[in-house]
C-alpha cells in the first residue's frame, strides 16, 4: 500500500476512513476534532460517539463518516505529551496509529487518512 504525506483539508478527502485526533470522551473539541464534527454533522456524529464512549488513551473507535466523502471516522485518543515519562508517551501514541489501522482493516478500508494526533493542545 502506498504512503503519501498530503497537506490538504481531512474533510475533503475521498477516502475510505479519515482520523479524528479525539478526546476519550470523544466530545467535541476544537482543531481538527471541531473540523471533523462540524464537517460530519456535529449532532450525528457527536450521538454516535455518545453511545461508545468513554475509551482508553491509545484506542480507537470507529463511527459512520454522515455527511464527509468519507465512509467512516475512526476517533483515536492520544496522550497528553507527559515529559516526565516519554517512554509512556510515545507508547500510547502508537498504540492509537496501530489500533486506527487494526480497525480500518477490520472494517474493509482501502484507504484512511492522518491527522497528526496529539500535535496540538496535546503537546
Amino acid at each position: 500500500m502506498p504512503f503519501t504525506i498530503v497537506r490538504q483539508d481531512i474533510t475533503k478527502m475521498k477516502v475510505d476512513a479519515i482520523v479524528n485526533a479525539a478526546n476519550t470522551e470523544l466530545l467535541m473539541g476544537g482543531g481538527v476534532c471541531g473540523a471533523i464534527f462540524n464537517a460530519a454533522g456535529a449532532k450525528e456524529l457527536q450521538d454516535a460517539c455518545d453511545r461508545i464512549a468513554p475509551i482508553q488513551t491509545g484506542q480507537a473507535v470507529i463511527t459512520p463518516g454522515f455527511k464527509l466523502p468519507a465512509k467512516y471516522v475512526i476517533h483515536a485518543a492520544g496522550p497528553v505529551y507527559d515529559h516526565t515519562n516519554k517512554k509512556q508517551s510515545a507508547d500510547l501514541l502508537s498504540s492509537a496509529y496501530i489500533n486506527s489501522l487494526r480497525i480500518a482493516i477490520q472494517n474493509g478500508c482501502e484507504s484512511i487518512a492522518f491527522p497528526l494526533i496529539s500535535s496540538g493542545i496535546y503537546g
